[in-house]
């Protein structure tokens, strides 16, 4: 399953935003550092609105979406990667995770204590990016030291070895690893590191509620932070997100429209991981069930017919497929047929975003 670790300094309301994304969730939000220990972990449905015009079109009762893990790791502080508040033992919890969802207070509250004295998000940004670069030195070091040796007579490790050193400048530069030039094989070569700040990253600026719907200074300094690194940037506000849980579904919507907004956090933060992921949704549509599935961009056919189970992939086929428009504008599978909308593609077909496939296969 998808996960994306939510991290940031103390108190600037990591904890508060996961509990009210995981509706159900139980992570202790409070007014000092270190409240959470353990990271908190809550899986939760993606949203996506096709899938209920699908369920319509094809008479089903069982709607299945792709779902996203959440893990809500402790704030972090200057030290970590030397140990300090617990750090090394936050930061191997965010080596497990695909992308990275950084918290970074964009909010006043004379209440809720700034573990830096104030409200600065270029500089918060720094400390915590600062904290996963030196932990990926350390790692990187490590490494270089294994593989001098045997890169004297083997061109694999000779291969590892550029691009550890390529890393090194950069980690000791200042610069995150995801903003290295490294190649598919070399990217292969250091994937066991796990480097944290190799991690694709999505910054989630807090505001108040009165801020949600524009925006304020702090939010453009996180802009102009997250342009720099090709990072992506969603505005949310914990405490909005924490007040429409509270409400019933069929009321949400109307809550948000006072805010001058059209969705909440949860589908913003799962737009801006798909896209920064590179990831794409396609369906499977029957009277059995309506179903979403995740793809990288890029796959092919029989690569998306794995998904759902490796023997679709074996012994692939075809593809029966239409593009969810055709389809919604048809009304029907048998009406897309009529038009010439549904194709039989084969090995070599590029899956698109919003395919609603149907897989032949023999085993």
């Amino acid at each position: 399953m998808l996960q994306a670790g939510i991290v940031g300094l103390p108190n600037v309301g990591k904890s508060t935003l996961f509990n009210a994304l995981v509706e159900n969730a139980k992570a202790e939000a409070a007014n000092f550092p270190f409240c959470t220990i353990e990271p908190n972990v809550g899986s939760v449905a993606v949203p996506d609105e096709r899938m209920a015009v699908l369920q319509k079109i094809v008479k089903t009762t069982v709607v299945i979406p792709t779902r996203i893990e959440f893990v809500d790791i402790a704030g972090l502080v200057k030290g970590a990667s030397q140990g300090e508040g617990l750090g090394n033992k936050f930061l191997a919890h965010i080596r497990e995770v695909d992308a990275i969802i950084h918290v970074v207070r964009c909010f006043e509250d004379p209440d809720i204590i700034h573990v830096e004295g104030n409200i600065n998000p270029p500089r918060d940004i720094e400390v915590i990016n600062l904290e996963l670069i030196l932990s990926d030195l350390g790692q990187v070091e490590r490494r270089v030291a294994k593989v001098v040796k045997p890169a004297k007579t083997d061109k694999t490790y000779q291969m590892e070895l550029v691009a550890l050193e390529r890393l090194t400048t950069a980690l000791n530069e200042g610069k995150p690893a995801r903003l290295v030039p490294l190649n598919d094989e070399e990217r292969l070569a250091i994937a066991p590191l796990g480097l944290l700040s190799g991690k694709p990253v999505i910054y989630a600026a807090n505001v108040s509620e009165g801020d949600l719907a524009t925006g304020n200074a702090a939010v453009e300094q996180v802009r102009q932070v997250a342009q720099g690194e090709g990072a992506g940037v969603v505005i949310v506000s914990a405490q909005v997100e924490s007040e429409l849980v509270q409400l019933p579904a069929a009321d949400r919507a109307d809550y948000l429209a006072s805010l001058g907004i059209t969705e909440g956090g949860l589908t913003s933060l799962v737009r801006a991981t798909y896209a920064i992921l590179k990831l794409r949704t396609y369906f499977t549509a029957g009277e059995k069930e309506v179903r979403a599935w995740t793809i990288t961009e890029g796959m092919r056919a029989p690569q998306a017919a794995g998904v759902i189970h490796s023997d679709f992939e074996r012994g692939f086929i075809r593809a029966e497929t239409v593009a969810y428009q055709d389809l919604v504008d048809h009304g029907s599978q048998a009406a897309a047929r009529e038009k010439g909308l549904v194709r039989s593609e084969g090995k070599e077909y590029l899956v698109q975003d919003g395919d609603v496939l149907h897989f032949r296969f023999n085993v």
